[in-house]
């Protein structure tokens, strides 16, 4: 062949590869086109301009409705540590180890991987499947089969056979791509499931962490409730010995200290079981964990709440819910798929003979096609409803998808609402139980005093201290209730804000999140909230002043 011939032909094979290539594409493209899905659209969410308990909101600006704009969800943004708003080192380091060992957190790990497993199994369906076979069969062949009359009776022998199989179906209308699309919202829908088991995790590591500082506090509180009626019982036996007084305030004096003693062992208890509690959180065996004991210390955390309309991108919650309503979508389309055509092309070449030595001689080569094994376009007719049904309950279930959603966003605003509320009110209520701490001491000292004159009865000082203690007791708890109701707003932004700074400090764990505004347009709302440092600071310098300056009164009137 002369070499000018041999560039011809070159070329003209060149060329008829590139238009095999341009109508491969062309015939996937045709293909994709032909598909029966809907096309998917996220349902419009009405939302309020602001959030009504946040601060500087008025009831016109929060009345204000608005629909969130078409953005993807953004739930797989880092947060940051939040939790490091605080300031607390050892919150620092428990959060740390229940990420690293939490066994909730393992569990949804592994569901994440199953179900990107799963989506790579649908995946393979848009690729042929290849098989291969060797081995002999037994076959008798019937007369018809071989062109003869049925005198002649078929014939009986040994056939080997190697042989390479493949199939492949043409997604002529989306069945496979539909399955492909709603294995994928699967696996988006399991991410966002797992950063919502995360960010539940590190909201339960810091609300049993503070749990368990708001039960040190009580037993602080306790200790010193009962070293004051441990002296006031001396106080009283001395009374009683120089008989100043009958024995039934000595009877009461011991009941008083009895029962203090008993109510620390009880916030004991309450402690254990909180401390077992959270060693499970870390993933460690109750036996394993002990956390030393401090009060809770004194923190102002301030958390921008931002726009309702940002928290549909922010909470990982919602974020699921919404990749289950297009994982429905995409079996409405494979529902849909199963009413059209359906075109599997199939077929095997290889080699058959009568004996095995012959078998992969050039003369022995075989294949198989036809409609059976070959290329099959097959069309469902009738099958007594299954398909309308299947159908009608991908649709159903799509609907269902789309009200647990917006009933989801709904619960959303509920709890960013409630604990704004909570916040504001416990901030009004911590301060007037400061100021009933410091009356319910300055009567228990007055109580003392003039029962060491003999003007009131030990009943008045028994009720000055029960008092004192109550309102202790109480100043404990809203400190508490404070710096849980702290992350339990964070928790229901989604664990994500644009920056936030403890108070008199740098900007902590700056994260993704639209970054707060002011004014009160619809357009943006400042919203800062305060965990109160006078719920566990200004308790717990009272409580301890209290007790102190109470334990100094009865020293003195001890000593006369």
């Amino acid at each position: 062949m002369k070499r000018d011939e041999f560039r011809l032909i070159s070329g003209f094979v060149s060329m008829r590869g590139w238009g095999r290539a341009a109508t491969s594409a062309l015939l996937m493209a045709l293909l994709a086109a032909c598909s029966v899905e809907p096309t998917y659209k996220r349902p419009d969410v009405d939302t309020p301009a602001a959030f009504k308990e946040a601060p500087g909101v008025t009831a016109a600006t929060a009345q204000q409705t608005g629909t969130w704009k078409s953005a993807e969800p953004n739930d797989d943004a880092l947060r940051g540590a939040w939790w490091k708003v605080f300031g607390d080192s050892q919150l620092d380091a428990l959060e740390d180890e229940a990420a690293a060992a939490n066994q909730d957190l393992k569990a949804a790990a592994a569901r994440v991987q199953q179900a990107r497993a799963v989506t790579q199994a649908a995946k393979s369906d848009w690729f042929p499947k290849l098989d291969a076979g060797f081995g002999p069969t037994r076959e008798r062949a019937s007369a018809a089969s071989q062109f003869q009359p049925d005198s002649a009776g078929g014939t009986t022998g040994t056939i080997w056979r190697a042989q390479v199989g493949a199939s492949y179906e043409a997604d002529l209308f989306g069945r496979v791509g539909s399955n492909v699309n709603a294995s994928r919202a699967d696996e988006q829908q399991s991410e966002a499931l797992f950063r919502s088991v995360q960010l539940s995790l590190q909201a339960d590591v810091a609300q049993n962490y503070f749990q368990l500082r708001e039960l040190d506090t009580d037993q602080d509180l306790y200790r010193r409730t009962v070293a004051l009626r441990e002296d006031t019982l001396k106080l009283v036996e001395r009374r009683f010995r120089e008989g100043d007084i009958s024995e039934l305030d000595l009877s009461r004096a011991r009941n008083e200290l009895a029962s203090a003693r008993a109510d620390a062992v009880g916030v004991a208890r309450q402690r254990a079981a909180s401390e077992h509690s959270l060693a499970i959180l870390l993933g460690k065996p109750p036996a394993d964990f002990s956390f030393a004991e401090a009060p809770l210390a004194p923190m102002t955390v301030r958390v921008p709440a931002g726009l309702p309309s940002a928290l549909l991108e922010r909470r990982p919650d919602i974020a699921a819910a919404e990749r289950a309503m297009q994982a429905a979508n995409a079996r409405v389309g494979l529902a849909k798929s199963a009413f059209f055509p359906k075109l599997d092309i199939t077929g095997a070449f290889g080699f058959e003979s009568a004996t095995l030595g012959d078998l992969f001689m050039w003369s022995s080569r075989a294949f198989i096609l036809g409609p059976f094994a070959g290329t099959a376009l097959t069309l469902p007719l009738f099958d007594g409803g299954r398909r309308k049904a299947n159908l009608a309950q991908a649709r159903s279930k799509y609907d269902e998808d789309v009200a647990q959603y917006r009933q989801q966003v709904l619960v959303a605003f509920r709890e960013v609402e409630d604990n704004l509320a909570d916040l504001r009110l416990l901030d009004d209520q911590m301060r007037e139980q400061n100021n009933a701490v410091d009356a319910s001491q300055r009567a228990a000292h007055l109580s003392r005093t003039q029962y060491t004159e003999g003007a009131v009865s030990y009943l008045d000082v028994i009720d000055g201290e029960r008092q004192v203690l109550l309102s202790q007791l109480q100043a404990s708890h809203l400190a508490g209730t404070q710096a849980v109701a702290t992350v339990n707003l964070i928790r229901a932004l989604g664990g994500g804000w644009g920056e936030v700074r403890a108070e008199g400090g740098a900007a902590v764990g700056a994260t993704s999140g639209p970054a707060e505004a002011s004014g009160t347009s619809g357009t943006a709302v400042a919203t800062a909230v305060t965990s109160q440092p006078t719920a566990s600071g200004a308790m717990a310098t009272s409580t301890a002043s209290a007790s102190a300056s109470a334990l100094a009164a009865q020293q003195q009137m001890a000593k006369r």
